[in-house]
Order: structure tokens, then sequence, then C-alpha cells
């Protein structure tokens, strides 16, 4: 029979942080500084998600040069961002990076300092000049946080994945979320956490696909159950496409600077030398730039990949010599002896709509990181992802914070509550087949090339996915097979929304790119904004 219990915050807290990579321990960390008893939450481990994919050799984080560069920062990020980014987040964003680094560096973090800084290989991508560049290294960050995590009393929940929010009423009737129903696999027991606020920090949608450069646990199905609790998606159609290898190894981010000594098969224009060299300025794919050609190429190399072949100099430039000693050292292979690529999804520049203090629209909800969107657009400066990370992390644990203070909840208490809160007790025997079936939906019709036949298919294939997890329902009192399903539905949810806005928006912009529409128009130059209603 389905247990559902309380854990070691006694079912409740003031601040839940669900989500446990760079924002989501900064939310806890920001929150619990703040005086809130906090609970860390996280499917994985903590210290997970994509921050801490260990296909790739670092993590890049860039602040402005300077207080002088705080307003070219955030004008560059919009401009980036084409038309869709939010203006009043990409200066908050700007201005909170270099406060951000700070406290890393007052916790005892160490940060990577580039030796040639003026290299081109240390503008950041897409961007203009150079920045303040670091490089944050996992173990560092691990330690340094870490301690401070246990210092401030922050509980931490691993293995805890989010199966839905719990809500309740103010004194004056205002319905509010009030904690959340999470799923513990390592004692197969659903767990009922109350919280006076909630904050999401459970990153992108890069494990939708089939092939992605994420934690498989990144499915996007946060922004699933935010939808369903009245929060909106921003931006949800631009997804950052990397290149990924394929050969000698599988699921390792290719190093795009790399492009300028390259060869890749089937890519041979007239003025390929200049395109691969536009290509080595970023890592994903843009349709916003001539050289898309490359990644296109490269889609048309097929599921085995693109071969690319080097003629290196004598001397690498240090950004490109620290990837080629990482990649010898973890898997004892020479990239110099040639590589295959193809795309892989990466990044979300999209997700959940939040406003300058990180919240929702949802009393009680508040939301940060990757599962967020309106702080890039189209496309996203490098380096921007872990700042957005630090930056939006900080702010949306100190808002939670605030509002768990002064609010006046009156949350249900006892079994009538709990019972509530719970999913409903049916499971379905297709969840699992339903979401490998997702995966290969999103890899088949929205990567790299989309069009209004594949999403109309894509849409088609969801529908009938959606309709065999339902018809297959059926009472079950084993939590596994519950939070089975209840992950299958969420990211089918998420799946739509996402198919939604790429067939919605009829023209190719940054990371989204249209075979039907493959030009800019001007009069799309607006952010999406989708509700629930959008989506059904």
């Amino acid at each position: 029979m389905t247990r559902v219990v309380t854990n070691g915050v006694d079912g409740r807290c003031d601040v839940l942080v669900v989500g446990a990579g760079i924002a989501g321990t900064q939310a806890a960390l920001a929150a619990a500084q703040s005086g809130a008893r906090v609970a860390l939450a996280s499917a994985g481990g903590t210290f997970s998600g994509s921050s801490f994919f260990a296909g790739t050799w670092g993590l890049g984080l860039i602040a402005p040069d300077g207080e002088n560069d705080v307003d070219d920062l955030a004008d560059a990020i919009c401009e980036v961002g084409r038309g869709v980014a939010d203006p009043a987040l990409a200066r908050v964003l700007s201005a909170g990076a270099g406060p951000a680094v700070a406290r890393l560096q007052a916790l005892g973090c160490e940060l990577q300092e580039a030796g040639n800084a003026g290299e081109r290989d240390f503008i950041p991508c897409f961007d203009r000049k150079h920045r303040s560049w670091h490089g944050l290294g996992r173990e560092s960050y691990r330690g340094a946080v870490g301690a401070a995590l246990s210092a401030a009393g922050v509980t931490a929940l691993p293995h805890h994945e989010l199966m839905d929010l719990v809500s309740s009423s103010s004194q004056d009737g205002e319905k509010c979320v009030a904690g959340a129903v999470l799923y513990d696999s390592d004692s197969n027991e659903l767990q009922v956490v109350r919280a006076k606020a909630v904050v999401l920090a459970t990153g992108g949608v890069g494990g939708l696909y089939s092939r992605t450069l994420t934690m498989p646990d990144v499915l996007g199905t946060a922004q699933a159950v935010a939808l369903r609790h009245g929060a909106s998606l921003v931006n949800p159609e631009f997804i950052q496409i990397m290149p990924g290898l394929t050969a000698p190894v599988t699921d390792v981010v290719f190093n795009e600077r790399t492009f300028r000594y390259a060869h890749v098969e089937g890519f041979d224009a007239p003025d390929a030398a200049t395109l691969l060299d536009e290509r080595a300025g970023h890592g994903p794919f843009t349709a916003s730039l001539a050289d898309r050609a490359v990644d296109l190429a490269v889609v048309a190399a097929g599921d085995a990949g693109a071969q690319v072949g080097y003629h290196l100099p004598e001397r690498l430039p240090e950004f490109m010599q620290t990837y080629f000693d990482w990649f010898r050292a973890s898997f004892g292979r020479d990239p110099a002896d040639g590589v295959r690529i193809a795309p892989y999804a990466h990044a979300s520049n999209g997700g959940i709509r939040i406003d300058a203090a990180a919240a929702t629209g949802v009393s009680g909800l508040y939301a940060c990181g990757e599962c967020t969107g309106g702080m890039h657009g189209a496309d996203r400066i490098g380096g921007l992802s872990s700042a957005n990370g630090l930056v939006f992390g900080h702010i949306a644990g100190t808002s939670a914070a605030a509002w768990a203070s002064g609010t006046h909840h009156t949350p249900e208490a006892g079994p009538s509550g709990e019972k509530d809160a719970l999913l409903p007790c049916l499971a379905s025997r297709e969840a699992a087949g339903a979401l490998a079936g997702l995966r290969d939906l999103m890899q088949e019709r929205c990567m790299v090339v989309r069009s209004e036949e594949g999403l109309l298919a894509c849409l088609a294939g969801l529908h009938e996915l959606e309709e065999r997890v339902q018809g297959a329902l059926e009472p079950c009192k084993d939590a596994r097979q519950l939070a089975e399903t209840c992950r299958a539905q969420d990211a089918l949810l998420t799946a739509r929304a996402l198919a939604t806005a790429m067939l919605a928006r009829r023209e190719s912009r940054g990371a989204h790119f249209r075979a039907d529409a493959p030009d800019e128009d001007p009069a799309q130059a607006r952010p999406t904004i989708m509700r629930l209603a959008d989506v059904l």
C-alpha cells in the first residue's frame, strides 16, 4: 500500500526549494540566510541536474567588466535575444552577475581565471566583446556551497522528485501554494512537505529528447506542474541545440572553437572556411547567422554524425588546449585524431515566466534558473546560464523567505489535508513506453530542422501517447508506478507546450529554425506567452 509520510523537516518548513543545481542551491542558501527554515529537494542527488552534467569540461561564468559595463551587457542580452527577451530581467541579470561572483568568492569557491583573457575564444558566445570571464569548477562549488548549506541548517532531501504542488488558502481566501508532493525513490514513498513558499529550480527540458547533453532527470515536468497551477511559460520554443560527439565517445559536448581548424564532412561550400570561422564563435545553433549552414550539413549526415577532421596549429589557444587536455584525461583518446558530431538538445532559453523578484504570479510560488525564461531571448550569451542560476537563485530564495515570513496561510492539517494533496491513485502500464516514444518524437520533429508538417505530426503523436497513457490507467497502490505515470503525463504536457510554441512561431529566429519559413519576420519580434489553456 502506498504510504504518505513526513520527513526530516517534520513535513513542514518555511521554504521548500525543488532542484539542487546551481540555481536551487543558491535559492536554498539565500532563503536560509534570510532566516527561513529550508528544505532542499532534488530528483537526483544534491548538486545535480545540468549544472553538474559530466559530459563537458567546465562551466563558463561571465559578468560585466565593472559597473560601467552593466548597461552594455544588458543591451547585448536584448540584442542577442532578437526582440523576445525581457529588458527588465536582462538588466537584473546583468546588474546581479558581479555581486553573485563576489558572493561565491566570499564562500571560498575558487574561480578559474583566464591566463590569456584577451584571446578571441574568451569572448562569450554571441557576444560582441570581452567580459569578466571565470571558470566555475564543480568540485570547488560543491565544497564551498555544501559547507554553507550545512552551516545554514538547510535540510537536504536527495532523490525526492516533484509530483505536484499543494494548494491552501490565506485568511482572506486567496489561493496559495503551500507545499509539494514528492516521490522518494529510495524508500518508494510519496511525501507531503508543507511549506509557506516553494521555489522551482528543476532545470530545462533537454531530457525530453533522446539525444541530450543534460542529465536524464531534466524533463521539464515542473514546467507542466507550474502550468497546471496557474503560472505561464515564456519562449518555450527557444531551445539551444549543441553539437555533441557520437565518436570516439558519445554524449560529450563538442568544443565549437575548434571549428576554426576543422573540415566537416559534407560541408564543402565555397566560403566554408569563412563560415566555419564564424561558427567557432558560438556553441549552440542559431538560425540568425549565415553559419547555420554548418549545422544543417551536420544534420544531413544523419544519426551517426558528421566526421570532423582537424588541421591544428602547433600551439593551441588556451580555451581549446584546456578542452583537449580534459578530453585526453577523461577518455584516453585524442580529439585531434578526429571526431564525429551530431546535434544534441542542450539548454532552454525559455521556461516558467517570472518577474524581477522571481515570482511566477501564483502566490507562494517562485522559480529560478533554467526552468525559467525571459532574461534570455532567441539566443543566449555564453556564460549567462551559470550567472542566471546564481543571480535569480539568490533572488528567488530571498523573495520566498520574505513571503514566508509575512504570509498568513491556514493550511489544512492532519489526514484530510494530506489526502487532498495526494496524486490520484491511478497508474498506467503505458507510462514508461510513452516517455520513450515522446523522446523519439521530439528528437525527430523538434530538433534543428522544424516544419509545420513535422510539428503537426509531433502534436498528433503526443496526443496518441497521452491517450495510450490515459486508456491504461487503473487503480494502483505502488508509489513507483504512480510516480512513473505522473512523470510521463507532465513530460507530455511540457512537450506539447514546446511543439505548440514552435508551430505558432512561423519564422526562423535564433535557436528556432523553420525550414518552411527560413527567414526572420520583424512582426514576430515578441515573446511567446503560454498559459495552460493555450496548450490543451
